[in-house]
């Protein structure tokens, strides 16, 4: 019992019991349970949260515990998002043409069908035919597959020439970046088969579901806080045991580690690749909340951002990547959304939304400089956590050494 990964690591119980009592706290007072003292907007804006808590623990992983500071991890969360988007608007658009051709006397044949559907999603950037990008955008099966394989794979084939190439520091996070901003200048284009600058739209609705948005949005909140709860389950695993060990040995002492004979490619190419995934599954669940989806959702200072969240949640701790995400969002959800009013100093007024950037890096420098452990640094300091009870003799010559049974863990 004692040597379960529960028990080493109560701060996961902890963490999955507050998320339950929050989901259901929310659910009980949404619009969708007749209570309605949260609104479908708020709920919607809740799920979001639980969303940017998810590819927080991601980048968390990769950067707090592996030491790789990646500025392009909203990439993948992007095209998550324009996977399962292609779907949404691909049905959605086709439920609409068959029915208006429905009363037709003579009925359409299929490809009359795709021609409209093409001209109806694409017509907007001038075309009507469907880019080989959307070959599988009639099966959801299949595009919820591309939300795992197209982000995974990017970050196979991106961690794989970087990593083989041993590009470390500063260079690698240069690297990062400059992916996500070739992928967004792509996706910017028209050619990219993406409706360039128009993005994706109308996400909100579920095709072929007669429900309601509070429904639908309370669904969605299921499915993130879901999400979020086995993403934290899962790299909360990962971090735990010899491999969790190795992980940041190579964040504290790659050479080391390298010395030692442990693939330290290797090592960082999971981390990076599994992480691309969770960050593609958290944009799968945030873009048909938000509604729409464009290619400045990708732009590199979102990345930015993802990184400040976790420096200032504290990195190194899963739980305080999902306090920084989710204490930063709302407040800037709370502050852009007109919510704060503005100061007037006579000689200027002080207008919150357009200087809510400027408080973020702020805390950002002030984290940096009083706080390097972030938010969850606080729960240590004040929480004082009990040492683990101790068996067998020490493994060194002072007291507090490894004792037997932890060096068999």
């Amino acid at each position: 019992m004692k040597n379960t990964f529960i028990y080493r690591n109560p701060s996961i119980l902890i963490f999955l019991a507050c998320l339950a009592i929050f989901t259901l706290g929310v659910t009980l007072l949404s619009e969708a349970m007749g209570t309605a003292f949260l609104s479908t907007s708020f709920v919607k804006t809740l799920g979001k949260t639980l969303c940017l808590c998810l590819i927080a623990v991601a980048m968390d992983l990769v950067w707090g515990y592996c030491g790789i500071l990646s500025l392009g991890h909203f990439a993948f969360f992007g095209l998550g998002g324009y996977m399962i988007g292609m779907w949404l608007m691909y049905e959605r658009t086709r439920l609409i043409i068959v029915d208006s051709m429905a009363a037709a006397t003579i009925p359409p044949t299929p490809q009359e069908v795709t021609d409209a559907i093409g001209g109806q999603i694409f017509g907007v950037v001038g075309s009507s035919e469907f880019p080989l990008i959307w070959t599988f955008a009639h099966s959801l099966t299949l595009q919820l597959a591309m939300v795992v394989i197209v982000p995974g794979l990017l970050a196979l084939v991106f961690g794989w020439l970087a990593f083989r190439s041993r590009v470390t520091g500063v260079y690698l996070s240069i690297l990062t970046q400059a992916m996500t901003l070739a992928l967004s200048l792509y996706l910017f284009q028209n050619e990219s088969g993406l409706r360039g600058n128009n993005g994706l739209s109308g996400l909100q609705n579920l095709p072929g579901v007669e429900a309601s948005q509070a429904f639908v949005s309370i669904w969605f909140f299921w499915a993130s806080a879901f999400a979020l709860g086995a993403g934290y389950l899962l790299c909360a695993w990962v971090v735990s045991g010899k491999f969790g060990s190795v992980v940041r040995g190579i964040r504290d002492d790659e050479a080391r580690v390298r010395f030692l004979g442990y693939s330290v490619e290797g090592y960082k190419l999971f981390i990076f690749t599994f992480t691309a995934i969770i960050a593609g599954v958290a944009g799968a669940l945030y873009y048909p909340q938000a509604g729409i989806i464009n290619p400045g959702e990708v732009a590199p200072i979102a990345s930015i951002y993802l990184a400040v969240w976790v420096a200032i949640g504290g990195r190194g701790r899963l739980y305080g990547a999902v306090i920084g995400a989710a204490l930063v969002s709302l407040i800037s959800t709370w502050f852009t959304g007109g919510l704060v009013p503005s100061v007037p100093l006579g000689f200027y007024t002080i207008d919150w939304v357009d200087w809510w950037l400027v408080l973020l890096g702020l805390s950002f420098v002030l984290v940096t400089l009083f706080a390097p452990k972030g938010i969850g640094g606080l729960f240590d300091y004040f929480g004082h956590r009990l040492a683990p009870e101790r068996h067998g003799a020490d493994y060194g010559p002072d007291k507090g050494f490894l004792r037997q049974e932890e060096g068999q863990d």
